[in-house]
């Protein structure tokens, strides 16, 4: 159910994509709104996880520095079917994890100083699992080409601010539209397949560990700890917000009106499902 959701939310976006186009020149600004957003994402295929780890100052993690966290997510590796993927430490105070990688083959997991601070071995291994899930659904590279479809979008509505279209389509409402309407609703979609994702990683992550009490456990402290501490590479590039088990810019600034994250107690309670218990007000 939720991939065929996933589907069908960047179906909907890639047509918004296109009917910009369309306002902007007609039938070849369609044609030419799709063949930028694909270069695009074949660019971000190849290069975003090295971006993304670079933006946030990540270190490789190796049986020098960090024998037991590479022991540890081999063995869920193992559980899941997965290679054995890069594992990166960033240096930040902040609770916190992500996935990246274009595949399986080619992926990273990285966690923060302050994850590995709070949580024990066994919420650990459930933070690690819940990465590992995403990595198993290819949840980086679906993230990373709505991130480029939204990118694309803004950028065509952008355009109309200053020129609108030759033939008159982006003049009156259609021009409002595409210039403010657009961009916000390609947001909120991607914003949507986000949580989305969480929910099937929250899933996975469980049966890979074996302990959905775990994970649950470990959302409630990351949760907990991270609005009160900054994520200063996060709040530098918002845009990988998504990418984190919990949403790092709770910080310095309120982001509950475009959550890129489900709350997180509905997270908690599904996963108290999972292990047949209920955990009211863990938060």
């Amino acid at each position: 159910m939720g991939n065929m959701r996933t589907f069908i939310l960047m179906a909907a976006m890639t047509a918004l994509l296109m009917g910009l186009g369309w306002l902007l020149g007609g039938q070849g600004g369609a044609i030419m709104a799709l063949v930028f957003a694909g270069a695009g994402n074949i660019w971000a295929w190849w290069n975003s996880d090295k971006a993304v780890l670079r933006q946030h100052n990540a270190v490789p993690v190796t049986e020098q520095n960090g024998a037991e966290l590479l022991a540890l997510v081999r063995e869920l590796a193992g559980n899941a079917g997965l290679p054995m993927p890069k594992v990166y430490l960033l240096p930040t105070d902040q609770p916190n994890a992500f996935a990246t990688g274009r595949n399986p083959e080619n992926s990273a997991v990285a966690v923060t100083q302050g994850l590995l601070r709070i949580l024990n071995r066994d919420e650990l291994a459930g933070v690690i699992a819940h990465e590992l899930a995403h990595i198993q659904n290819r949840d980086p590279l679906t993230m990373t080409v709505t991130a480029t479809l939204a990118g694309a979008i803004a950028m065509l509505g952008n355009m109309f601010m200053f020129s609108g279209s030759r033939d008159g389509r982006g003049g009156g409402l259609g021009g409002l539209i595409a210039m403010l309407v657009a961009p916000l609703a390609a947001s909120l979609v991607q914003m949507a397949i986000s949580r989305t994702r969480e929910y099937s990683a929250d899933r996975r992550g469980a049966e890979i560990m074996g302990k959905p009490l775990a994970l649950a456990s470990a959302l409630a402290k990351i949760a907990n700890a991270a609005g009160r501490t900054v994520n200063v590479p996060a709040e530098r590039n918002p845009a990988s917000a998504a990418m984190f088990i919990i949403n790092p810019l709770g910080g310095m600034r309120m982001d509950a009106l475009f959550a890129t994250h489900p709350p997180t107690q509905s997270r908690i309670d599904r996963l108290a499902e999972l292990a047949g218990t209920r955990t009211p007000g863990v938060l």
